[in-house]
């Protein structure tokens, strides 16, 4: 495809044209690949591998480490949508400087083109920080899964007047510290429609209703391949889990039943070659002829 590669400034001029925006997450070369084809505006290559791709029971357990390596394959796949990478637990909290070295990493090793980063007024330095280092920073606030021992599990976040007035000034300040969108994770879709009126930033809905500038979901999530949890907001726009599962049990039907692999999908030796091979293995002793090679 010859578009134009998507930069965090596209995706904030798309809020100010009133154009929806749509991001996904993908996490290895073939579904990025795939969704680069689709023309989807951002990719974002989301801490949530930890639960899809390696099996962990949530977010806290994936190291920087793994996640540049699943940013560095998403990236090799796409020529056209901003590549966002997620920064893991403990990657941004604990200093500053060393924040600001972890987003790098996902930019100079990676091949992402920003990086996103859980939390509101209490990280706003950090976010600066990352800035001034000539990074671009996506923000996250609502329920925020690496906080999830601090909610008490993945609970709808907002719920009160004075929880709602903290996510509003909480977007009100990344905006202010220079991030270039905001994800509204698991909030009400009133509280999530004041936030998007309330910035000149896009905010990025997931369980936030349809009032967001946009909206992501986890694709392993969407595609009902992932079905391990199934929150409220999340719409199956495909079952390819089923259809991967069918796909496996027919494939060990015909290797039973000896259907598969048939001439057709088999490689052909000349015939008169393979005679001329018969014969040689027809008459010397296989063992002698092997042992002669070593």
């Amino acid at each position: 495809m010859s578009l134009q590669k998507v930069t965090a400034r596209d995706i904030i001029e798309k809020k100010k044209k009133g154009e929806k925006i749509v991001t996904i997450t993908s996490y290895d070369y073939s579904f990025a690949k795939i969704v680069d084809e689709s023309e989807i505006d951002l990719i974002l290559v989301g801490d949530s591998l930890s639960m899809v791709m390696l099996g962990y029971s949530n977010t806290l357990s994936v190291t920087m480490d793994e996640m540049i390596h699943h940013t560095k394959a998403v990236s090799r796949g796409v020529s056209n949508a901003l590549i966002v990478g997620d920064m893991p637990f403990l990657s941004y909290k604990i200093d500053n400087l060393e924040a600001v070295k972890n987003a790098g990493r996902f930019i100079q090793e990676g091949g992402a083109e920003a990086v996103k980063v859980e939390g509101g007024t209490e990280i706003i330095p950090t976010i600066k920080a990352m800035i001034d280092a000539d990074i671009q920073v996506m923000g996250h606030i609502g329920l925020t899964p690496q906080a999830i021992y601090q909610f008490g599990g993945f609970l709808v976040q907002g719920k009160t007047i004075e929880a709602a007035k903290k996510l509003i000034l909480d977007a009100k300040n990344l905006e202010e510290a220079g991030v270039f969108s905001i994800v509204l994770e698991s909030i009400p879709w009133q509280i999530a429609k004041l936030i998007t009126n309330s910035v000149n930033v896009p905010t990025i809905g997931i369980g936030a209703g349809p009032y967001c500038d946009g909206q992501i979901l986890v694709i392993h999530d969407m595609l009902g391949i992932f079905t391990d949890i199934k929150p409220k907001f999340l719409k199956y726009f495909g079952n390819i889990g089923e259809a991967i599962r069918s796909a496996l049990n027919d494939y060990k039907d015909e290797v039973i039943n000896g259907i598969y692999p048939d001439r057709e999908h088999s490689y052909e030796f000349q015939q008169q070659e393979l005679n001329k091979l018969n014969k040689w293995v027809e008459n010397v002793d296989i063992c002698e002829e092997a042992h002669k090679l070593l």
